[in-house]
């Protein structure tokens, strides 16, 4: 004989597992840690510092 199986509990589990595989994608999409963040715009913001340097005249050189 076959166990019964309780579909309402088989389907919220299965929606559990969905959601969950769900935000482990969004961690590694969008998970960044703060200092991370500031990281980045640090090395924007140099970058940028750098460009400026090298513009002749206060306009663009091309």
């Amino acid at each position: 004989m076959a166990d019964v199986v309780n579909l309402k509990r088989f389907k919220k589990r299965a929606e559990r597992d969905q959601a969950a595989k769900l935000a482990d994608a969004n961690r590694a999409r969008f998970g960044r840690t703060k200092s991370q963040r500031e990281l980045d715009e640090k090395q924007a913001s140099r970058a940028n510092q750098l460009l400026d340097q090298h513009q002749i005249g206060g306009e663009d050189a091309s």
